[in-house]
């Protein structure tokens, strides 16, 4: 049998191992089950649920939003793993001179932000504790290679921040925080399978949390060498993307009750405000869950 893990650049576990996949961690970890790995490289990996759902991937990973979004799709998807809090990754920033100086400040604005990733989850869940809301008080727009300018130009309001970008905006100056992700939301590297995979070859899971375990540590041990790996494949100076990499925690866990718990307060924030269109629970998504429903 041949196990498709889908890769994208979002995911810096996922990149890393794939990028590491010539030193052999995920198949080295999944050769004494007979299995093979091949590596489905994609961009957006707001479509992870969707390539589960077809058969594309087997195994896949993004933040915090997408498997919510999966599940009110009605993709039938498990968690197979978390990251630890990444309070570091991102931030939504404006200008040094801007009269936002709450998230209350930035209804009636527009704000850009990679629409449909974790950076959805933190916009949404900081206004909803301001008692705003995602769908009604701001326009998200999704950000893209001239959000900077537009910010530093007032053509916005806001902008999610994250990664390398993050670390040379604040190198250049002239921006200031308004929320820490840290503030806000865990942000979590989050990883999910297909069900049949994960309840019928649960050794597999646990040969890929294993295989993503790795690739951590070795990004955890070679800051510079990660940074200029995503350097030359995502451009970017690799001092922004080691400051980026180095603050990351670089550790794999279990999906807890406290991670469902966490999960299912997004899950309801997004389908009050409209970001999905019908309730989801999130500990559907559990191996066995199925089973649990039906008794």
């Amino acid at each position: 049998m041949t196990i498709t893990i889908g890769v994208h650049s979002s995911n810096p576990s996922l990149y890393h191992l794939y990028h590491l996949s010539r030193l052999g961690p995920a198949q080295e970890e999944l050769a004494p089950l007979g299995e093979r790995v091949v590596f489905h490289p994609y961009t957006d990996g707001v479509r992870t649920g969707e390539l589960l759902a077809r058969g594309v991937i087997d195994f896949g990973g993004t933040g915090s939003t997408p498997p919510i979004t999966a599940q009110a799709a009605g993709h039938d998807i498990v968690y197979t793993a978390v990251s630890a809090p990444r309070p570091e990754h991102g931030a939504v920033l404006v200008p040094e001179d801007s009269p936002v100086r709450t998230v209350a400040d930035l209804k009636d604005t527009t704000v850009h932000l990679a629409v449909g990733s974790w950076q959805t989850h933190l916009v949404a869940k900081a206004l909803d504790d301001a008692g705003l809301s995602y769908a009604t008080d701001i326009t998200p727009v999704r950000s893209g290679a001239n959000s900077e300018e537009l910010l530093r130009t007032g053509a916005v309001a806001a902008w999610v921040a994250q990664g390398a970008e993050l670390a040379a905006a604040r190198r250049t100056g002239g921006l200031r925080t308004l929320i820490r992700t840290g503030d806000v939301i865990t942000d979590r590297s989050v990883f999910f399978a297909r069900r049949d995979l994960a309840e019928s070859r649960p050794e597999v899971i646990e040969a890929l949390t294993r295989a993503l375990r790795r690739a951590d540590a070795w990004a955890a041990a070679h800051p510079r060498q990660a940074a200029e790996i995503a350097a030359a494949d995502l451009g970017g100076s690799a001092d922004d993307w080691e400051s980026a990499l180095s603050a990351l925690p670089w550790r794999i866990e279990p999906v807890t009750d406290a991670f469902l718990a966490e999960q299912q307060e997004a899950a309801d924030i997004f389908h009050r405000t409209g970001v999905v269109d019908r309730a989801v629970t999130v500990a559907h998504a559990r191996a066995g869950a199925r089973a649990d429903r039906a008794a």
